[in-house]
């Protein structure tokens, strides 16, 4: 398979036809191998317009959803970003890419694993792994320039706001267990200011401050 020819295609179609205007995103989605982050029965399958199963009934986002989720957060290169919900590592890698640091929180154990040992491979050291609850954000290394949330909250959490330091992002997707909407939450003092982007389906938010486990 011609893997870079691949991406460049899904940058094209998927990205910019859409709208995706960030060059630093753009040049990102270009460069990580997102193959190497889903099941070896689903690599051809890797570079295609939708989410992927990675197991654990979890998923690898579609490609135009984690473009335009990194998009919202205005990285030029200096932040310290947390992620919640490490998954196949996909996201991570596009953050890390973008950057200074990366701090990621999964769940499931099992998960995290792959992911850290896929990242370490292919040379990322500026990404710091925790397994846990992630709807509890990771206080001790707060503020974060920005927070990115991988599934479906049922509302704007207000400690991962908290975390954020002054005119910080926090990407979120909000609504029910089986539809959201994207928000883009910038934190003003005292007060966030909200921006609504899309409709979007997600796994739901497990956690403390989430939804709670079936």
């Amino acid at each position: 398979m011609n893997w870079r020819e691949q991406r460049e295609q899904m940058v094209k179609h998927q990205l910019v036809l859409r709208g995706i205007k960030d060059q630093r995103v753009l040049e990102a989605m270009r460069k990580v191998p997102r193959h190497f982050f889903v099941p070896e029965k689903l690599s051809e399958s890797a570079y295609h317009d939708g989410p992927l199963s990675i197991g654990e009934g979890q998923t690898i986002s579609q490609p135009y959803m984690v473009a335009l989720m990194t998009e919202c957060l205005g990285l030029k290169g200096g932040e310290k970003v947390l992620e919640i919900g490490t998954g196949s590592g996909y996201q991570t890698a596009v953050l890390a890419e973008l950057a200074e640091h990366i701090y990621t929180i999964e769940r499931i154990p099992i998960l995290l694993k792959k992911a850290q040992q896929v990242l370490t491979r292919l040379g990322y050291t500026t990404i710091t792994f925790k397994g846990g609850d992630g709807t509890c954000g990771w206080e001790e290394e707060s503020p974060f320039d920005g927070i990115i949330v991988t599934a479906g909250a049922p509302d704007i959490s207000p400690v991962l706001v908290e975390q954020l330091d002054e005119g910080g992002v926090l990407v979120i997707p909000v609504g029910t267990r089986f539809s959201q909407s994207l928000f883009k939450v910038t934190k003003k003092g005292d007060r966030i200011e909200k921006e609504n982007y899309t409709l979007c389906v997600f796994v739901p938010l497990i956690g403390m401050h989430g939804w709670k486990e079936n």
